[in-house]
């Protein structure tokens, strides 16, 4: 049986999301939504699909929906979706404050939907590659650097790029944060554009993350070290290297990686997960963990930067 999609929001990344349902074997794709009926006209008509003119007429006729509106709406518009049981994959941040992300996940435990958090590096072929080499990390040092995107801007560069790469590291490292140093500066954006945070786990295990939206450079790396060797991994052009000390030498050899579109592997995991019921690779309480952190950043830029402000006032 196949399951019933539709996608909700179809600017740069929801016009991706239609793209995949749309050629996928085991998915029915019943249509899309926008506020810009315009858009989801040509969309939907590229997609060879239909173009609804509210939201409600999704309600009754999906089984799930990914939404990939702006960040301050999420919570609005998965709300009653989860309610009535339908899955929903959203993507990242699940929402713009920790109290409603909690609101939907329990609405999906209550209802028994799908609730899935589009953090598509978990998906990224070269972080699959970690799973027969990583041990115990000890330092995580992640960069992440693009120009500036001209969409997003409603939150700032930790809740839209950096989040990516605290949500690896959260599962990565598998203990709890005790403490963070944060950085942040706002150049185009009211909102920060470059950030460097610092985080320091219970286990001893310490990650410096560094991003940047106003970079001339897209760059998208991590590196990991732990006793035994040092990871170089490169999401964006899907490769990565090993380093390890033998003797008095150190030896250097290719990640072995099979090269794929992480978003098609996120929503054919979702489609998965819908129909067998089972539980999503990044559920609702690890996309909230790591807003939980990118928000505590996000609070320690912004207080930095007011008493910036009020000693150059003095």
């Amino acid at each position: 049986m196949k399951v019933k999609a539709a996608v909700v929001g179809v600017g740069h990344i929801g016009r991706e999301h239609a793209r995949i349902y749309s050629t996928l074997e085991d998915v029915e794709f019943v249509g899309v939504y926008d506020i810009n009926h315009s858009v989801a006209q040509r969309v939907a008509q590229h997609c060879q699909t239909r173009a609804f003119s509210h939201l409600e007429e999704l309600f009754d006729v999906v089984d799930c929906v990914s939404i990939a509106t702006p960040t301050s709406t999420h919570y609005e518009v998965a709300l009653p979706f989860l309610q009535r049981g339908r899955s929903v994959l959203i993507e990242k941040p699940i929402t713009n404050s920790l109290e409603t992300a909690q609101e939907l996940v329990g609405a999906a435990r209550r209802s028994g939907a799908i609730l899935q958090v589009g953090h598509i590096e978990r998906f990224n072929p070269v972080l699959r590659s970690l799973q027969n080499l990583l041990t115990h990390p000890r330092f995580i040092e992640a960069h992440r650097l693009s120009p500036y995107p001209g969409r997003s801007t409603d939150i700032g560069v930790v809740l839209d790029l950096m989040i990516h790469d605290l949500d690896v590291i959260l599962c990565l490292v598998q203990s709890p944060v005790v403490s963070i140093d944060a950085v942040g500066v706002p150049v185009l954006s009211q909102s920060e554009d470059i950030a460097n945070a610092r985080l320091r786990f219970a286990n001893g295990c310490i990650a410096n993350v560094t991003t940047s939206r106003i970079s001339t450079d897209k760059l998208r790396k991590i590196r990991i070290f732990q006793q035994d060797a040092y990871i170089s991994l490169d999401y964006q052009n899907q490769t990565g290297e090993i380093y390890r000390k033998v003797g008095c030498s150190i030896t250097r050899e290719k990640v072995p990686v099979i090269k794929e579109e992480p978003l098609r592997l996120e929503i054919q995991s979702f489609v998965q997960c819908v129909k067998n019921k089972a539980h999503p690779v990044v559920s609702g309480e690890q996309g909230s963990a790591a807003l939980e952190v990118a928000i505590r950043i996000t609070d320690l830029i912004m207080n930095g930067l007011k008493e910036n402000t009020a000693q150059l006032s003095r």
